[in-house]
């Protein structure tokens, strides 16, 4: 049986990626003055800015997919959790009726 990679690291790595392609094409586009540069020596971060408003949408449309198997991976997981939170309240509900 193969082991099948865990989707959130799988999304994150992706996300991460396209993160910084987008850093990197505005990193250019702001060194070639296509993009006009931050105030005084804040370029860094105006380009940091560039990348996060850019890549936002992009991962939204690009990692689907990845989306939606980290997210059949997690729901699973979030049901055992409620389920295991709901029993317990049960058992310190018994436990007060008692006293």
């Amino acid at each position: 049986m193969p082991l099948k990679p865990n989707a959130t690291f799988r999304y994150t790595v992706m996300r991460l990626g396209v993160f910084a392609a987008c850093f990197l094409v505005m990193w250019a586009l702001v060194y070639f003055k296509v993009v006009p540069a931050g105030a005084n020596d804040s370029n860094f971060f105006w380009v940091l800015l560039l990348a996060l408003v850019v890549s936002a949408p992009l991962s939204l449309v690009l990692l689907r997919k990845q989306r939606d198997a980290m997210s059949e991976q997690i729901v699973p997981k979030v049901d055992r959790f409620k389920e295991k939170l709901a029993a317990n309240r049960g058992q310190e509900d018994g436990v007060q009726d008692g006293v």
